[in-house]
């Protein structure tokens, strides 16, 4: 069963040309993603059209300057669009996420004639990127990872395993982040490795419990020749690199976040007014009530966090504490959203017949990619804390 179409959420909008983007983007989602999105989740389907279609209409570059192909929307809008996008399909909307990702550190780091050369190619839509940070042994702790990079005359000789990679086997490119140096964080770098590159192989995608369109694989480098000019940055930058990035992903994933809870919210609304017990629908029994009104305040606290910190970035604003704070807080709530619509919809919930429980499994991914919640804590704790 494909999900009832989206609600409009009522939205403030810095222009009209953001509202003309909203509304194409919820045209895309009822057109191309909600037809599709159980059938291909079921089959473990990766649309790789339908991020043609979206670099198409301009969505895959919305943050990026104009000059270089991209959009030049302020994140406030872009999140937005991610929210609809994942309110459709969560590994649209989070495939979306994970490609902004990967264009980031060419975007901010890269130099100008870096960025002319592959970042038009990268946001034309006929390229879809992957983010490649973690490995088999560090995940949170991203300063122990142990790919080698080592200069031999004008290339870098790569060994070693990536592992969690959204997109990992299908990307046309990689932003990854390697060892060229001393132990801990002063001795990674950044490389741009195309997907086609001799000595990179892909593992089968892991079985996952939820998002099995969207392929995540280990990738492994073996004595892969990547050239000394797809260096980003400088020898050394890589973690600083990696940690800009995560700032402005974190507050990606928490408006898929927002985009999953409002598809369930939307859902046990609409079953709650249709389903009849005792003779009456169950939407009028106080009990029920309550649980979607505690449903919506959630979401609406949620989409008020993220913006709020989109705010701070789009002001040229310090915001990592915020984007921990909004990745925390909106996870926790699409977990707990998608949860209770389950619960709405009693046994029908339970069963493959509706997309509640589609959203509970989508949900639970999202408390942990792009850092742990109990990493946001961390990261939180030690804003508050130090002086």
């Amino acid at each position: 069963m494909t999900t009832s179409p989206a609600k409009a959420v009522e939205r403030q909008l810095p222009s009209e040309e953001a509202r003309e983007l909203l509304g194409l983007t919820r045209d895309l989602v009822q057109r191309e993603l909600l037809p599709r999105a159980a059938e291909d989740e079921a089959a473990g389907r990766f649309p790789r059209e339908v991020f043609r279609t979206l670099g198409d209409a301009g969505l895959l570059s919305l943050p990026y300057e104009e000059r270089h192909g991209g959009g030049d929307q302020p994140y406030e809008v872009y999140l937005q669009v991610l929210e609809e996008l994942a309110s459709g399909w969560l590994a649209v909307g989070l495939g979306v996420s994970v490609h902004t990702l990967s264009c980031h550190a060419l975007a901010t780091f890269g130099t100008d004639e870096q960025r002319g050369r592959w970042l038009p190619g990268m946001l034309s839509g006929e390229q879809l990127g992957a983010y490649c940070l973690s490995e088999p042994q560090s995940g949170s702790d991203a300063a122990a990872l142990r790919t080698r990079a080592d200069l031999d005359g004008d290339e870098y000789v790569v060994n070693g395993t990536k592992a969690w990679i959204t997109h990992g086997g299908r990307a046309d490119f990689y932003s990854a982040l390697v060892r060229t140096g001393e132990e801990g964080a002063r001795g990674i770098s950044c490389l741009l490795v195309p997907g086609t590159q001799t000595g990179l192989s892909a593992a089968p995608p892991e079985q996952k419990m939820g998002m099995k369109s969207s392929p995540t694989a280990q990738l492994h480098f073996d004595g892969a020749r990547v050239s000394r000019d797809r260096l980003i940055g400088t020898e050394g930058q890589g973690f600083q690199i990696a940690l800009a990035a995560l700032d402005s992903g974190r507050l990606g994933i928490a408006a898929c976040a927002i985009g999953v809870a409002q598809a369930a919210l939307d859902l046990a609304v609409d079953y709650a007014r249709t389903r009849r017990q005792f003779g009456r629908p169950i939407a009028d029994f106080q009990g029920l009530s309550f649980m979607l009104a505690d449903m919506a305040t959630q979401i609406e606290a949620g989409r008020s966090l993220y913006l709020s910190a989109a705010r701070r970035r789009d002001a040229g604003l310090a915001f990592s504490k915020e984007a921990a704070m909004a990745k925390l807080f909106c996870t926790d709530a699409a977990m707990r959203v998608a949860t209770d619509a389950v619960q709405v919809l009693g046994g029908y919930g339970y069963t493959q017949d509706f997309p509640a429980e589609r959203f509970m499994r989508e949900a639970k991914v999202l408390q942990i990619v792009e850092g742990t919640n109990q990493i946001q804590r961390l990261v939180i704790g030690r804003h508050l804390t130090k002086s």
